[in-house]
């Protein structure tokens, strides 16, 4: 009697949240027929799941049929233009066709709109076709934010060339490894940063690579001058692209002698990400990669045509390139540029611009909500902030204080196929996988040393899946048939292996590593929690340890040094900490500081020295890096020195008062 009461309780109470969730259905599903809705829920619960799994299949139910709905309209989307092949280029001139008059971009006192962008890439393309570059040639780009940046991939890609999209930050070694890993061909360099490529223009695998100076309208034409001493490269050839009212070409080719022959999985940008080995390794992002992502963002945050965003992110990442200016060329939207982001003008911009989206990254919402209260903080227009990297920690905060209706929070790497999005406002989730959605979007977390993120294997041999709420890494599938579950890896074949596991669930089968450990919950929803390996994210970059401790160690002339990533209380990402062996207390900190100013961009600069008096090795002979890690810059646990980073680039002894500021969170690092 007793178990017949409860099962009859438990059917009764099944009954009403089925009902709930069949009525919240109808208002999402719109024109999704009841008769749809019920054989979905009579799914779940007959599915043979914990009676926990089926509750929370019918919880998420209404969520999960708007997403089915969304996701759909993505894959018809995709699927149509795949059939068609369809290129970015081509994609992008269809929307020049449907509305060639609209503003594409925006920057402080100057825009372009849909065809002037068609005006400048063509230029481009006609540029070097006539130069003999063809297609499957790389061309590498170094140049900060300006509007003209997109022009410039796009028209190399319309002959089919790959454009290799080189971090503005990078200097001497890492630059010149960046340009010759995606076996580049020419440089195009703006003249703000020509100095850079002049550092390394005699070096392996540099000289004697054609450069060409890109010069705004109107600059100097110093290169035209060979003696001119001001010019650090006095060979360049020059690039100007100028607009006019003609439309016609600045070169002789006509562009209809291009060949049409790229296809939607051929190469159209290299976009660079750290590793383990030390040193950016070179994405591949196809067209039909960019595609899929530029409009799983536009598809699946439900973007309006109307919509202009503001993106104050650098165009040589995939977050400000690749999903931000993506939703330009693919899908009409504007979006309004900043050279360099700025706390203080953020939502200055947004008003000025009259933006209705913007991009973050962590440490973006951090800055901005450290700045002090003005009455622009809600005089904006923005109802949606999409990024990655929001702390839960300040997620309520922000979205209070700047009366921001929804947070498109989303995880995944450059290069990966395990991507996830937080369409419903989820505090603190970074995306979800509806239970009805596993089999077509197969990403999972699986079982790992937390420590070391090495996987762990059951005695079969293969993986072991992580229940909800146990941390795990988390993998993807790989299906090189599809868009989705597709992994293209690095212009270095031996790095792109090293990201696939094998026989993860059965025999022959082949997952995408992310090297990231996450948790889910039971109603599928994903968190970040921390990440494997020995690299770590620092304002919106990652920093590979390995570089790091080579640079400092030159610079030293000691055999001994640790770099690892430490926590900073309500800070997106892992702070850089150098520990340097020396006995002696022979280390010149200015000279070290000299050095790493001159080597490092500064999102890759150690926040914290610690100098070691005692040498902590493994049996294998290498330092201790996870007990330095747990000390981190603790004045309670460490007697050594620490020594830290100051704004002019110098480094000064470290104090408790220095170590309390932290601690409360108030200091502007």
């Amino acid at each position: 009697m007793l178990v017949e009461l409860s099962v009859k309780q438990k059917f009764l109470t099944l009954c009403g949240i089925t009902a709930a969730a069949m009525a919240a259905s109808l208002a999402i599903g719109q024109r999704l027929i009841p008769q749809s809705i019920l054989t979905g829920v009579v799914f779940y619960l007959i599915s043979g799941e914990r009676p926990s799994t089926v509750y929370a299949s019918i919880v998420s139910l209404p969520r999960d049929i708007r997403t089915a709905i969304i996701f759909l309209k993505l894959n018809l989307c995709l699927y149509r233009y795949e059939r068609a092949g369809a290129t970015v280029v081509q994609i992008f001139e269809r929307v020049v066709a449907r509305q060639p008059n609209k503003v594409a971009f925006l920057m402080d006192d100057g825009q372009l709109t849909f065809a002037q962008v068609k005006q400048l890439a063509d230029r481009v393309a006609a540029h070097f076709y006539a130069k003999g570059f063809r297609k499957g040639d790389t061309i590498a780009l170094l140049m900060e934010t300006r509007l003209e940046y997109p022009c410039i991939w796009l028209g190399l890609s319309k002959v089919g060339i790959v454009t290799a999209l080189i971090n503005s930050n990078l200097r001497k070694e890492t630059l010149r490894h960046s340009i010759t890993v995606a076996n580049s061909k020419a440089i195009i360099v703006s003249t703000e940063l020509a100095g850079a490529i002049a550092e390394i223009n005699e070096q392996e695998g540099i000289k004697g690579l054609p450069v060409h100076l890109f010069r705004s309208d109107g600059a100097p034409d110093t290169a035209s001058s060979s003696s001119s001493s001001s010019d650090p490269l006095p060979d360049a050839e020059d690039l100007r692209l100028s607009l006019d009212s003609s439309g016609s070409s600045s070169s002789n080719v006509d562009l209809s002698a291009i060949p049409n022959d790229i296809s939607p999985k051929d190469k159209l940008v290299y976009i660079y990400t750290s590793g383990t080995t030390g040193m950016p390794k070179a994405a591949v992002i196809t067209n039909l990669r960019y595609t899929f992502m530029a409009l799983g963002c536009y598809y699946m945050l439900s973007f309006r045509d109307d919509d202009i965003i503001y993106n104050s992110l650098p165009l040589y990442h995939s977050a400000g390139g690749m999903i931000g200016v993506g939703s330009v060329l693919l899908c009409g939207v504007t979006a309004a540029l900043r050279k360099k982001f700025s706390a203080s003008n953020f939502w200055t911009d947004c008003i000025r611009y009259k933006c209705t989206v913007a991009q973050y990254i962590g440490e973006i919402c951090r800055f901005v909500l450290m700045t002090p209260p003005k009455p622009t903080d809600t005089q904006h227009s923005v109802r949606l902030m999409f990024g990655n990297g929001l702390r839960p920690q300040i997620w309520p905060q922000f979205v209070s204080r700047f009366n921001i209706q929804q947070i498109g929070e989303f995880y995944g790497s450059t290069e990966g196929n395990s991507n996830l999005l937080n369409i419903d406002n989820t505090m603190g989730a970074v995306g979800f996988v509806p239970n009805f959605a596993k089999a077509i979007y197969p990403v999972t977390l699986i079982r790992c040393d937390e420590e070391t993120g090495e996987i762990i294997r059951g005695s079969d041999g293969f993986c072991i899946k992580c229940k909800a709420g146990e941390p795990g890494v988390f993998v993807g599938k790989i299906n090189p048939k599809k868009a989705l579950n597709s992994f293209v890896g690095y212009a270095d074949k031996a790095a792109s292996e090293k990201k696939v596991l094998h026989d993860v669930f059965r025999k022959g089968d082949i997952f995408f590593n992310s090297g990231d450990i996450l948790v889910q919950d039971l109603l599928g929803n994903y968190y970040f929690k921390d990440r494997t390996g020995d690299t770590f994210r620092w304002r919106g970059e990652n920093v590979a340890t390995s570089e790091v401790e080579g640079v400092i160690t030159t610079i030293v002339g000691l055999k001994d040094c640790a770099v690892y990533g430490v926590d900073i209380p309500e800070t997106e990402g892992k702070a850089g900490m150098a520990a340097i062996v020396d006995p002696e207390g022979k280390v010149d900190l200015e000279q070290l500081a000299a050095g790493i100013r001159a080597s490092l961009p500064a999102y890759a600069r150690p926040l914290f020295i610690r100098v070691l008096s005692e040498v902590p090795m493994t049996t294998t002979f290498k330092l201790k890096k996870r007990d330095l890690q747990v000390d981190g810059y603790d004045l309670g646990k460490i007697q050594d020195p620490i020594y830290f980073l100051q704004s002019n680039g110098t480094y000064r002894r470290f104090t408790a008062d220095d170590h309390e500021t932290i601690k409360s969170g108030k200091a502007r690092l």
